[in-house]
């Protein structure tokens, strides 16, 4: 990671002035005795003084506040970007969710960086960062690359982490953070953060849903080893172990949602589609509402060839995540299935304007146009 953060500053340049150069820009006094970073926005042994303006020094600053915040001029660089450019933190930061929202991760991660270098007081930066960093996770584990799942996974804790540290306390972390425990099935955590949320939050809605998943989490008994276990071998690939463990927390808590949902996984990763179907279908009858669950129950039931119940769990499925790329994908599996290849078309299309390297809606695509169906 520092490797590529050095990388990201080869296109600075740091300029000296002349030691008698003394004048204010926009209201800040520079002191000749500080090299100014400037991006040349290309290759630097062509920089010429020329290129020497405000905003190439203030890009330069940000990027050098991203990847090297520990640099010794930092604070300076901080006060020159906050006397010349007042209203930049708002700026950035709006600037810097619509790319988080809109898919643009790169770009979305160095801003809020940015943000971070220059003002590592500000929570608002970890959070939105973090959420890149859970985006990118999430983006790695669709492309089936756990090595970088993980490390960016690993990114978002240790940003929870440092904001868990923050005093005052900051409410919204808690709320955070134990959504990402939550997901990542760290099931003891996740009660804790949202409980003491609970206590610290000002926000009724979210007090309220907090309060609710602890209900459930104590309700379920999701604490269980044998369900962090089952979860464990069956994403490590060791599905039979996996399927053993569930069943035995199901010995246990056979009315949880969550142990069925890991039998039907199980089972459905090793193709035995009616086992995962019946798995999934009790899940729901105990309450399951999780767009994942009627993903799961749909894959099953395309494959048993029940299309048009497959077709109903994928509608509502998306109903709770419309912007759910491997449930569009698969409505468009499902279409391809029933001999309807212009429908299919669409949703692969709408899957790849989402997630331009979503692999499965890129394939499949490919395969439309080679049977010329698609241009």
């Amino acid at each position: 990671m520092e490797d590529d953060d050095e990388s990201r500053l080869r296109n600075i340049v740091f300029v000296r002035l002349p030691e008698d150069f003394a004048r204010s820009v926009e209201g800040f006094r520079l002191d000749p005795s500080v090299p100014l970073p400037v991006e040349t926005g290309g290759d630097p042994e062509r920089f010429r003084p020329g290129d020497l303006v405000l905003e190439a020094i203030l890009a330069g600053m940000l990027r050098v506040l991203a990847y090297r915040p520990d640099h010794p001029d930092a604070a300076y660089y901080r006060r020159f970007v906050s006397t010349v450019k007042p209203a930049i933190l708002a700026e950035l930061s709006e600037a810097g969710i619509l790319k988080s929202r809109n898919g643009d991760l790169d770009v979305a991660e160095e801003i809020f960086r940015a943000l971070i270098g220059l003002d590592p007081d500000r929570p608002e930066s970890y959070l939105n960062l973090a959420t890149v960093y859970e985006k990118r996770a999430e983006e790695y584990g669709r492309l089936d690359n756990p090595g970088l799942e993980e490390e960016f996974s690993q990114r978002a804790f240790d940003l929870y982490r440092r904001l868990l540290a923050f005093e005052p306390p900051v409410p919204d972390a808690y709320y955070e953070a134990a959504f990402f425990h939550l997901k990542n099935r760290g099931y003891d955590r996740a009660r804790e953060l949202f409980e003491t949320y609970a206590t610290l939050g000002a926000d009724p809605e979210r007090t309220a849903r907090a309060r609710e998943i602890v209900r459930k989490l104590r309700a379920q008994g999701n604490l269980d080893n044998l369900f962090k276990e089952a979860y464990d071998f069956i994403r490590l690939g060791r599905e039979e172990e996996g399927i053993g463990k569930a069943r035995e927390f199901l010995k246990a808590y056979p009315k949880v949602w969550n142990g069925w949902f890991l039998l039907g996984w199980g089972n459905r990763r090793l193709g035995r589609w009616a086992e995962g179907r019946e798995a999934f279908e009790k899940a729901l009858e105990l309450g399951a509402e999780d767009a994942d669950t009627l993903n799961e129950l749909a894959i099953c039931l395309l494959e048993l060839g029940e299309y048009r119940e497959c077709r109903r769990r994928l509608e509502a499925a998306l109903r709770l995540e419309p912007d759910n790329v491997k449930i569009i994908s698969n409505l468009g599996t499902l279409a391809l299935k029933q001999g309807r290849p212009d429908e299919a078309e669409r949703f692969f299309r709408t899957a790849l304007d989402l997630d331009p390297r979503d692999p499965l809606a890129k394939s499949l695509l490919e395969s439309l146009a080679g049977d010329g169906r698609s241009g």
